[in-house]
């Protein structure tokens, strides 16, 4: 790994720098995606606001914004939390774009993704996908191939397989 994640403050180091600092502060996200208009892996995208007292939250007057998004399934918190790690990211730009970053703009959140990433970069995606018998879970490595930009050959190999699954009965079925 070329940088050390305990260099980056987390989220919650910031957001507990936000209210100490402002007793009157408040964060608010906003879920930017409506998740029945879309179809699985589903992406999660949060805008997040910060107001440092109640009266620039009722003028709507943020003092700083930030988004964020994840994917569903596409592994660590995302696995099972993608719109709870967007959300906490979200948050971090902010506080960020607040000047509220630490020594460092990124947060140990963002920079735990670039390591997610670059793990995935050398993955076998067909040899994982070859050993699955789940639909579900050949759909939930697709996503995370798409979010790793495997390429479109892989991600149509692997839809091949989830649909040859699909198709096939359970056993003891006639």
């Amino acid at each position: 790994m070329r940088f050390n994640l305990d260099d980056y403050e987390t989220v919650e180091s910031r957001i507990k720098r936000f209210m100490e600092a402002n007793e009157d502060g408040r964060l608010v996200t906003e879920l930017i995606t409506d998740p029945l208009l879309q179809e699985k892996p589903r992406i999660w995208v949060v805008k997040s606001y910060a107001y440092l007292t109640a009266g620039d939250q009722a003028a709507g007057l943020p003092k700083a914004t930030g988004y964020a998004f994840e994917i569903d399934g596409t592994g660590g918190a995302n696995a099972t939390a993608a719109l709870e790690n967007a959300e906490t990211s979200s948050l971090g730009r902010c506080l960020a774009n607040l000047s509220m970053s630490g020594n460092k703009r990124a947060s140990r959140e963002e920079m735990e993704k670039v390591v997610r990433s670059e793990s995935n970069a050398n993955r076998d995606w067909l040899a994982e996908a070859s050993k699955l018998t789940d639909v579900d879970a050949l759909r939930l490595l697709w996503a995370e191939a798409k979010a790793a930009k495997a390429t479109q050959k892989t991600l149509d190999k692997i839809k091949e397989l989830a649909n040859g699954r699909s198709d096939s009965k359970p056993e003891g079925s006639k």
